[in-house]
């Protein structure tokens, strides 16, 4: 089905919802959701504003849909880097990455996530809640699977290392990239690495 916005222009539903997005994302992240209006939107998206409530009905909806997608994102990413390899070391490495890799390739939109000025709203805290517990257990199965440790206390490492990883990523997105990424992982690794490495892996089947 293609849509038309009164100026002309025809795309697919699912490529006009993705242009909505877009362009709510760049108005999100310019001038935070409350100074943000429906009318902003859809001029940046160059659209009428009856063709932006064909797909969404306010702006709370569009502000959701950008955290689920970004969320997904990210807990996608880590559940991959768990899954990737059965090294430790390298899960290590590779979850550090993909918070690192977050915050670079969706330039200031990881604030949607981490750095919210509607944090308060109930809807809203509960995503962003979803996405930081998703990426922590999806770390604390691996714990739980390699170290035999109870759920709590693979819970609360897994805390940790997200914690950690989210904050060294801001801080070094905040200083402009003055440590170069790679090096930036790298040291976040070696911390979290000499830590979680001091808890003695479960014999499995394989010996390990």
């Amino acid at each position: 089905m293609a849509l038309t916005d009164g100026r002309g222009a025809r795309l697919p539903r699912s490529e006009r919802r993705r242009q909505l997005l877009d362009a709510a994302q760049e108005v999100f992240v310019a001038r935070g959701y409350h100074a943000t209006a429906m009318d902003d939107i859809a001029e940046r998206a160059g659209v009428s504003k009856p063709v932006l409530y064909q797909h969404f009905p306010g702006k709370l909806e569009l502000y959701l849909a950008l955290l689920d997608t970004h969320g997904a994102a990210l807990v996608a990413t880590v559940r991959a880097a768990m899954e990737s390899t059965t090294d430790n070391k390298t899960r290590v490495h590779k979850a550090m990455q993909a918070y690192f890799d977050f915050v670079d390739a969706q330039g200031e939109a990881f604030r949607l996530v981490f750095e919210s000025d509607l944090r308060n709203d109930p809807v809203v805290a509960e995503r962003v809640d979803r996405v930081e517990r998703d990426c922590g257990h999806a770390i604390a199965e691996t714990i739980m699977g390699d170290t035999g440790a109870g759920r709590d206390k693979a819970e609360l490492l897994a805390v940790g290392l997200t914690g950690a990883a989210e904050m060294a990523a801001r801080r070094w997105l905040a200083s402009k990239r003055a440590v170069p990424k790679a090096e930036a992982v790298d040291l976040l690794m070696t911390l979290a690495w000499r830590g979680i490495s001091r808890f003695p892996l479960q014999d499995g089947p394989d010996g390990r």
